[in-house]
C-alpha cells in the first residue's frame, strides 16, 4: 500500500477486524456511526478477549497490523495497563477490547441506539 495515501475509515475498520482475528479475539462487531453527527468516531470496532493477557495481545495485535498495513497509529491507547477494557483512537475508528465482564457491564454495542451494527463471525 503507498503510503503516502490516506486510508479510509473502511479500510481502516478492516484491517483492524484482521488484527483483532490474528489474536483470536471473539464476538468481534461493528458500529457504524457516520449518521449521528455527535459520534466521536465513524466506527466503533468492539471485541472480546477471555483473559487481560489475551486483550493486551489483541491490542499488541492491532497497534501492529494496522501500522504495517495501513501506516496508522491511534493517537491515544487507554486501559492498557489493567486489560480490563482498552480503547485505541484512530481518529475514524475507535476500537473497544474488553474481557466478557467488563462488556457486558458497558453495553457499548447499545449506547448508540441510531448506528448500523455488524457482528462478524468468530473465526473458530
Amino acid at each position: 500500500m503507498d503510503k503516502t495515501a490516506m486510508v479510509t475509515a473502511e479500510e481502516l475498520r478492516d484491517t483492524i477486524i484482521r488484527g483483532m482475528q490474528e489474536k483470536k479475539a471473539f464476538g468481534i462487531a461493528t458500529a457504524d456511526l457516520q449518521a449521528i453527527e455527535t459520534a466521536p468516531a465513524r466506527y466503533f470496532v468492539i471485541c472480546s478477549g477471555n483473559t487481560p493477557q489475551q486483550v493486551s495481545a489483541i491490542a499488541d495485535s492491532v497497534e501492529e497490523t494496522v501500522r504495517k498495513e495501513a501506516g496508522e497509529k491511534p493517537a491515544a491507547v487507554v486501559g492498557a495497563n489493567n486489560a480490563l477494557w482498552v480503547a485505541m483512537d484512530y481518529g475514524t475508528v475507535m476500537v473497544h477490547i474488553f474481557l466478557p465482564d467488563a462488556r457486558d457491564h458497558y453495553d457499548l454495542e447499545n449506547l448508540w441506539d441510531d448506528s448500523k451494527l455488524t457482528e462478524i463471525p468468530d473465526l473458530d
